[in-house]
């Protein structure tokens, strides 16, 4: 059998946590900010968890 490939795209996108969690950019960054609140716009800077639904799926591509 060959090695799994490590899908390159995600990889590039997500970051694994030292429990195992990913981390991953907000959406809604890229445009539009005069419609989002100083609040709104302060938490979207940086990264954040990814919901735990997603996680399983995430994994199997990233080869974790």
């Amino acid at each position: 059998m060959p090695k799994m490939k490590t899908n390159r795209a995600a990889a590039k996108r997500f970051k694994k946590t030292a429990n195992g969690g990913l981390k991953s950019a907000n959406a809604y960054t890229s445009h539009r900010f005069h419609g989002k609140t100083k609040k709104q716009r302060r938490q979207l800077r940086g990264l954040s968890m990814m919901d735990k639904t997603n996680v399983k799926r995430y994994k199997k591509m990233l080869n974790l």
